[in-house]
């Protein structure tokens, strides 16, 4: 029987963004939960073409199937014209061990799941009043947030921090083309918004803990490999509240690591972002929350069988 690989295209064609939602967020529950299983990542740099690889697998238990990732982040690929991202996802029968399906997505899946556990979990921890956002970043993933973060929750003003104001614009524009209100800001003006959400390869923080004002939530999904680094260890000490979507993982190669090296809080302070989804957390209006996300393959694992299932169909 020949197997079956689907196309960006047709990946798409059976995607919506509920599907998506419902699938991360019934895997980082399932994860909090301890019903999943999720072997160490496998990670390669190459220093030389600024670019990154990682191989992820995961399996919510019961499941009838679990899969095999190849994610690749090559970070000056714009410059050549071509996206920054790009991946497969192997699908496979958790019964037999026969491959189901090759999802052909370039890094779509990734992309999706990686917004959409963002947009959830600031919108879980976030003060239910916050309406101005700010993204550190300007590539796909910092439009994403923006854009999905607002399927859920109504967003103000979107402040925009880039490296260049020439990015930060192109964003804006993007952006305003979807009907958000975006604009460009420095980083301590994006610093002071209701909402943070940093979505950069940076290997130093890109803003400076004392400009977050109280009652702020910050999301961080940037830090993945050990030698990135987003938000500041003093962050972490001014939060009164800290979420990690893998505990293990965040304390090897997440910001919550760096904190935790730094001696600004402690290896324990964490709650899982599964468990505040499911339970939303009491939080008082002045306080800081900090949510530290590294990318879990079980969030691969059901969100590729759930479209897997919508394309057989």
């Amino acid at each position: 029987m020949t197997l079956p690989v689907f196309d960006t295209a047709a990946i798409e064609a059976a995607a919506t963004s509920q599907l998506v939602f419902d699938a991360v967020r019934g895997a980082l529950i399932a994860h909090a939960e301890g019903r999943t299983l999720v072997p160490p990542p496998l990670h390669m740099e190459f220093p030389e073409a600024d670019g990154d690889c990682h191989v992820k697998a995961g399996w919510i238990t019961s499941a009838t199937d679990f899969t095999v990732k190849i994610a690749t982040g090559f970070y000056g690929n714009p410059g050549l014209g071509i996206p920054s991202n790009h991946g497969l996802v192997c699908v496979i029968s958790a019964r037999t061990g026969q491959i189901r399906a090759l999802l052909d997505d370039r890094g779509r899946l990734t992309a999706w799941r990686t917004a959409a556990a963002g947009a959830l979990i600031t919108h879980a921890m976030a003060r239910p009043s916050a309406d101005t956002l700010a993204v550190f970043g300007t590539g796909e993933q910092a439009r994403l947030q923006a854009s999905w973060l607002a399927k859920l929750r109504p967003i103000s003003t979107v402040l925009v921090h880039g490296r260049t104001l020439h990015k930060a614009n192109g964003l804006c524009e993007q952006l305003n083309a979807l009907g958000q209100h975006a604009r460009p800001a420095s980083a301590q003006e994006a610093a002071g918004a209701d909402m943070i959400i940093t979505t950069t390869p940076a290997t130093s923080p890109v803003l400076d803990a004392w400009h977050v004002r109280e009652g702020a939530h910050v999301t961080g999904i940037g830090t993945d490999m050990p030698h990135k680094n987003e938000l500041p260890p003093a962050l972490f000490h001014r939060a009164r509240l800290i979420a990690t979507d893998d505990h293990t993982q965040c304390l090897d190669h997440g910001d919550f690591a760096h904190a935790v090296r730094a001696g600004s809080t402690a290896h324990d302070s964490d709650i899982g972002a599964g468990q505040l989804l499911k339970t939303p957390p009491d939080r008082p209006e002045s306080a800081i929350t900090v949510a530290d996300l590294t990318g879990v393959g079980a969030l691969d694992a059901a969100l590729a069988s759930a479209i897997l299932d919508q394309l057989l169909r």
